[in-house]
């Protein structure tokens, strides 16, 4: 990351990072009205069950939760769909491959992470494996392992 990149991360799908193990990231820009892009700013959003799809060679943003403004008037704030679909900006290239990746079994494209990076509301979108049970207890139990390790330690050096 360059030093003149300012990238301030706004809301990180963790369910989606424990479902599916991830094997390639790519950046995407994301197309929103203007009390949207308020509403992001302010982190009034959620990505815990939202997903990607690709549909007539566009790639679309489903399930994402963007509340509505607090400043807008009441009656535009009614016409107001929280959940609509958002159609998000990808290379063609990045699309076909996605693509034919859907079809497959197993495979799944989730955003993982939505950040502005300079003015620009950005959506990190993951193609991801979903995990089986089994492994996803085996992540919990590493990650048990890991936290009593680093509690042994800093028990050990601190005191």
């Amino acid at each position: 990351m360059k030093d003149k990149e300012k990238i301030k991360s706004l809301h990180e799908n963790k369910k989606a990072l424990f479902d599916y193990e991830v094997l390639r990231d790519y950046e995407a820009w994301i197309m929103l009205y203007g009390h949207e892009v308020k509403s992001v700013r302010k982190k009034m959003i959620n990505l815990k069950w939202s997903y990607v799809t690709i549909r007539n060679w566009e790639a679309w943003l489903i399930g994402m939760h963007i509340s509505p403004y607090q400043s807008v008037g009441k009656k535009v704030r009614e016409n107001i769909d929280s959940k609509a679909e958002r159609k998000i900006f990808l290379h063609k290239k990045d699309i076909i491959y996605l693509a034919a990746k859907l079809k497959e079994k197993w495979f799944n494209v989730v955003p993982v992470e939505i950040y502005l990076r300079w003015s620009l509301v950005k959506v990190k979108i993951a193609l991801g494996k979903s995990r089986k049970k089994f492994e996803k207890k085996q992540v919990l139990k590493e990650r048990d392992l890991s936290r009593e390790a680093s509690k042994v330690i800093k028990e050990k050096y601190y005191f």
